[in-house]
């Protein structure tokens, strides 16, 4: 096996409990939280310098002022003399480039997806849910009524959503920014790995996409 899953979520949807599945069904590592302690060893800052920086929105300037150094190249002293934003988010880009020349494996969150966009091992992956079915799962994971459930939904979709736009330039949850999109509330935590894991059977196939149909069955777009 070569492919590499990224998985976007909404909060509440289950992302992290399906990558974990996932990684444990197909035997290779797993990286949410794990992916802060790698890049942390990796750039010798602080975990939790990268805990308090994790996901959280930035500014366009940032983005521009970050993705300009990294497109140019860095030294060690420049890296050094950073705001401590761009340091964070340029040695989790390096850690996860890393991790993806080590083999398989999936990676949650953290604009992973933008970062390997050019490995042709990617498989990127965004699960949402009905926010019904994302509000009674936070409410029983957290104990909070439905109400502080939605109040953290949403912070946190808003949060995720913020960081993702501005380092990528895509549209966090937008199915053009992902080759699979899957609504876990429609076919569950199981249901949600099996199409994931279909998918991943059909790219180590080398089955490419297209649209290309026979003329007797062409129809409507």
């Amino acid at each position: 096996m070569k492919t590499i899953v990224t998985i976007g979520r909404e909060f509440g949807s289950g992302g992290h409990q399906i990558g974990k599945i996932l990684a444990k069904d197909l035997g290779i590592p797993f990286y949410d939280k794990e992916l802060l302690e790698r890049a942390a060893k990796d750039s010798g800052l602080c975990k939790e310098i990268f805990e308090n920086q994790d996901e959280k929105p930035t500014s366009s300037f940032l983005y521009s002022l970050v993705m300009d150094t990294y497109s140019f190249g860095y030294s060690s002293n420049v890296m050094n003399d950073m705001p401590l934003n761009q340091r964070v988010f340029l040695a989790q880009f390096d850690s996860i480039k890393q991790l993806a020349k080590e083999g398989p494996c999936v990676i949650i969150g953290r604009c992973a997806d933008y970062a390997l966009e050019d490995n042709p091992n990617l498989l990127s992956v965004f699960i949402h849910a009905d926010l019904d079915a994302r509000v009674r799962r936070i409410s029983n994971i957290y104990g909070l009524t439905a109400s502080k459930a939605h109040d953290r939904i949403r912070k946190n979709d808003k949060s995720r959503s913020s960081y993702y736009n501005y380092y990528t330039c895509k549209e966090w949850g937008s199915a053009d920014s992902y080759d699979l999109c899957i609504n876990s509330a429609r076919y569950g935590i199981e249901g949600t790995v099996a199409m994931i894991k279909y998918a991943i059977e059909q790219k180590e196939k080398g089955i490419q996409g297209s649209i290309t149909v026979k003329s007797d069955d062409a129809g409507p777009a």
